[in-house]
């Protein structure tokens, strides 16, 4: 292609500091470019997630992929392309939309707070499993499945805080990722999220997983506003609410870097 360059950011979400939260790339195209090049620029950067927007008449175009592949649902990355927008005034009004593989998703800014509008993946509840529970190096409470992930139910936030998993027993389980929850002591539920098979060992603050956890803990609680905080080392907040059969996600951003691709 030669000398063709693209804008991109790199955006910290799930966080109002830097160096916490979740890092995601947003690459602003002007045009398709093959998936190959797509593929090739994610594994360059080297992040949990790169999205890539290119802008339609209504709506953005947005994919989002991960050092290893494309994924159809991503919640920091989608946070990071909405905060561009809104930042680099490319988009008019407090509501972003966007056409992905998970149907069109909706951002809502208020001050610094954006809202994604994500589909409700309500979890369900199915055998133990001895192979994960060797993975993981601890029993689950109860184990449950959603559209592409396991959840597991922990017994405390300790427990989840001190997993120490084996990442190549737990890369040839067969799903996308594993959640690992329990109730919180200062927050509604925390939670941590592994997908080696993904790319990604540990990812640091994950929206998507929130969308099968907040269905899961607005019943367990009979809340439908709640509190989250994923765990992981860098560690996120978010704000979670049901709404029939989507969740709303909030969460803030902060920029880290910008810069162009020459390709």
């Amino acid at each position: 292609m030669g000398g063709m360059k693209l804008p991109i950011y790199q955006v910290d979400a799930f966080t109002d500091q830097l160096f916490a939260g979740n890092p995601a790339a947003v690459v602003l195209l002007d045009r398709e470019l093959p998936d190959k090049t797509l593929q090739q620029i994610a594994a360059e950067n080297n992040l949990s997630e790169t999205a890539f927007l290119l802008p339609g008449k209504e709506v953005y175009s947005l994919r989002w992929f991960t050092p290893a592949l494309e994924v159809d649902l991503c919640g920091h990355a989608t946070l990071a392309s909405a905060f561009v927008l809104f930042q680099e005034k490319l988009t008019r009004g407090p509501e972003v939309r966007f056409e992905t593989r998970s149907g069109v998703l909706k951002v809502r800014r208020d001050g610094d707070l954006m809202e994604l509008d994500f589909p409700s993946r309500p979890p369900v509840r199915v055998e133990h499993s001895a192979e994960l529970a060797a993975a993981l190096g601890a029993e689950p409470l109860e184990l449950y499945h959603a559209e592409r992930d396991w959840m597991a139910l922990m017994s405390s936030e300790r427990e989840v805080r001190h997993l120490k998993p084996d990442f190549s027993r737990l890369g040839q389980i067969d799903c996308f990722a594993v959640a690992v929850t329990a109730a919180g002591e200062e927050v509604d539920f925390v939670s941590r999220f592994f997908a080696p098979r993904a790319g990604i060992l540990e990812d640091p603050v994950t929206g998507s997983a929130h969308c099968t956890l907040t269905p899961f803990w607005s019943e367990r609680l009979g809340k439908r506003r709640l509190q989250a905080r994923q765990v992981s080392q860098r560690g996120g907040e978010l704000v979670c609410e049901i709404r029939g059969d989507r969740v709303a996600i909030c969460g803030r951003a902060v920029e880290y870097l910008r810069g162009q691709i020459t390709i």
